[in-house]
């Protein structure tokens, strides 16, 4: 049989952390796999964890998260032969919704047993990999902001959005493509995507790939208030490409340049950067459970 690794964050989502240990553990294919389960104590521990049990036979590990737990887990897992699966029970889980992997327990289990493997791109933000999308702007400072506060879930990101909107100023961006092409926005956020949404069904590139080779930039536009709504609704409903407050074009390498260092995000998490973001696109680097 072949060893399976679960690996719970005890911080993403809420719920009781043992109870969803025994329903992972309830409803794996156990003629199929032979399952361990692991839960995390630290930050960043799932990466190392993941290294170390390569080596004793492990191939596919499971995150039972959220997009940062997948990113932990998915960094040691790039250019080998180990797979990743994921069971979505973090805030947003972007990866996994736009995979389209089930949010419910019991099915995202059903869909590891059957074991249909993809291989999808992933990206490099100045090195950091990243599996769903990364950039700089509104949503990498709301994002900073989320992440020190104590308030977790869905409504409380929507409730420190709504506080951040008045205060936040639009930024000067130089982006430069591959092939030398320079570009001078004022712009609210540029997410760089290789999925196509946020999380929570937020799709800023709807038409992005994770198998196409490229990254979607997609580059806001500041705006007044009163679009702010209309602007949200088309997110939501999968047609914000479709306005013409966003740019958007292709790339498989690009840099981008601004005054100062500050607030960035990758896969939902956030972090302080430099002037100079390098933003690029690895071709089938990772091996993930699809349905």
């Amino acid at each position: 049989m072949e060893k399976i690794l679960f690996i719970i964050n005890p911080v993403s989502g809420s719920g009781n952390k043992e109870k969803l240990r025994s329903e992972v553990l309830r409803h794996v294919d156990i003629t199929r796999y032979s399952p361990r389960v692991h839960v995390t104590s630290r930050k960043g521990e799932a990466t190392n964890l993941v290294k170390e049990k390569m080596k004793k036979g492990f191939r596919t590990f499971v995150a039972v998260g959220g997009d940062g737990t997948v990113n932990e887990i998915a960094r040691a897992l790039i250019k080998t032969d180990g797979i990743l699966g994921i069971i979505p029970v973090g805030s947003g889980n972007g990866l996994a919704r736009h995979l389209g992997i089930p949010m419910n327990v019991r099915e995202a289990v059903q869909v590891i047993n059957a074991g249909k493997v993809l291989q999808m791109d992933y990206g490099k933000l100045n090195g950091i990999p990243f599996f769903c999308t990364c950039g700089a702007g509104f949503d990498a400072h709301v994002g900073h902001l989320f992440a020190g506060s104590h308030s977790r879930g869905f409504l409380s990101y929507i409730r420190s959005t709504l506080k951040e909107f008045y205060r936040y100023k639009p930024k000067k961006y130089k982006l430069m493509t591959e092939d030398g092409n320079v570009l001078s926005r004022r712009a609210f956020l540029v997410t760089f995507a290789n999925a196509s949404q946020y999380g929570n069904n937020a799709y800023i590139a709807p038409d992005a790939d994770v198998s196409d080779g490229l990254l979607d930039v997609c580059i806001m536009r500041p705006f007044p208030l009163f679009k702010a709504l209309p602007l949200s609704l088309r997110l939501f409903r999968k047609s914000i490409h479709r306005s013409d407050l966003l740019e958007t074009f292709r790339a498989r390498k690009i840099q981008l340049t601004r005054k100062k260092a500050g607030e960035v995000h990758f896969d939902g998490e956030p972090i302080i950067l430099g002037k100079k973001l390098k933003v690029r696109i690895v071709p089938s680097g990772l091996n993930v459970v699809i349905p």
